[in-house]
């Protein structure tokens, strides 16, 4: 006879205590810098800000992929991308062809835009259930993948040179850690699920995977597949605002430093604690990425938490000579593979329904990144000693 294991839970009043004393060290790791009031200050309008500048702007990117992504299953689109892209998805990242689609808009638009998609049935009947939850590392990977790109080829002047094949290297070595990251995610779930439980009921995914006819007329079908899906990216849109506003105030509060006037109070200020640890351990992030500063490491510190934050700080780097060509091949892959993922990762995989296996997926999508620094550092060594860049 089999003799259960009960775990042994604290006490109440101990879980209490413990949570007094974690609670007051965090307040206290920023309020001494900052000050309690500039501390309160900044928490409040840093969130306030990610709110309307970030959820709102995710909630419209959700809005009209849901809407495009109604479109493609009404018409059959999703059920061909399957077809031509299999024998190319599932070689590389063990993903059915239809998540190509999933690569393209998060590529054009950001993160989230594929949980517009995954939250289609008729998209998802094409995957198993072990495969839904790498959607977010795959998703991640590629998200602003074009507002990077073009940012990047943007600060030319800066830099003083050619940054086209530093730009497309970076895009290269981002979907080599797109593969990394989806992998090894796919390795935790194929031991929990296995591989062929289904992601929908088998009757859901005869119907879904079927072209709909109806008695509508084509205008008919296109406005209502439009607002059912943009319905959906509204619901999508609110369901992922508590995780982004909450994990990504922090993760900016970590991230930035003291304004050159001193605290204020005012939204994105910060105690600068992620780029200082960096720092530290700058004799090991040296011959992975190869930055020709140790200032240049603040660009993917700071491309955890935000992607947009992080391109922001290119510019001056590349202007004070801090930063170089090669560095972009870095920056362009990390902000592009990472893309605030730490920000992003926990309201993903909760709207995919799969929160308890958020860990594994920054576990895996943490090494994804890394990996693809690494590359581009090399990469691009390679390139310019082929081409005497």
């Amino acid at each position: 006879m089999k003799i259960e294991r009960r775990k042994k839970l604290l006490p109440w009043w101990v879980s209490a205590l413990i949570c007094i004393v974690l609670v007051v060290g965090v307040f206290t790791l920023f309020a001494v810098p900052m000050g309690l009031s500039n501390m309160f200050s900044t928490l409040m309008n840093t969130a306030f800000r990610i709110l309307v500048d970030t959820c709102f702007y995710i909630m419209a990117i959700a809005v009209l992929m849901g809407a495009l992504s109604a479109i493609f299953t009404e018409f059959g689109v999703v059920r061909l991308l399957n077809k031509i892209l299999s024998p190319l998805m599932k070689p590389v990242y063990d993903l059915p062809g239809a998540a190509a689609l999933g690569v393209v808009t998060t590529y054009l638009s950001d993160n989230p835009a594929i949980l517009s998609l995954a939250d289609d049935r008729g998209f998802r009947a094409f995957f198993k259930r072990y495969q839904l939850p790498a959607l977010t590392n795959i998703g991640t990977s590629f998200g602003m993948g074009l507002i990077v790109t073009t940012f990047m080829l943007g600060q030319e002047g800066a830099a003083g040179t050619n940054l086209m094949p530093a730009v497309l290297t970076g895009n290269f070595a981002a979907i080599l850690g797109s593969v990394v990251s989806t992998r090894i995610m796919l390795l935790f779930t194929k031991r929990i699920f296995g591989k062929e439980a289904p992601s929908v009921p088998h009757e859901e995914r005869a119907e879904a995977s079927q072209v709909h006819e109806s008695e509508h007329t084509l205008g008919m079908r296109i406005m209502n597949s439009l607002l059912e899906g943009g319905k959906a990216g509204v619901q999508l849109g609110l369901g992922i605002i508590p995780g982004v506003v909450i994990i990504c105030t922090l993760v900016m509060m970590l991230t930035n430093s003291m304004p050159d006037g001193g605290y204020t109070g005012a939204a994105y200020e910060g105690i600068g604690l992620l780029p200082i640890a960096a720092e530290k351990i700058n004799f090991i992030l040296k011959p992975l990425f190869g930055f020709a500063s140790a200032g240049g490491v603040s660009v993917p510190i700071t491309a955890l938490g935000s992607a947009g934050a992080a391109m922001g700080l290119v510019p001056n780097l590349l202007t004070t000579g801090l930063a170089n060509a090669h560095d972009v091949a870095v920056f362009t892959a990390m902000c592009m593979c990472w893309s605030g993922y730490l920000s992003t990762h926990v309201s993903m995989m909760d709207s995919l329904g799969f929160k308890y296996l958020t860990g594994k997926a920054i576990l895996s999508h943490t090494i994804g990144g890394v990996f693809a620094g690494i590359a581009a550092n090399w990469l691009y060594r390679l390139v310019a000693l082929i081409f005497a860049l």
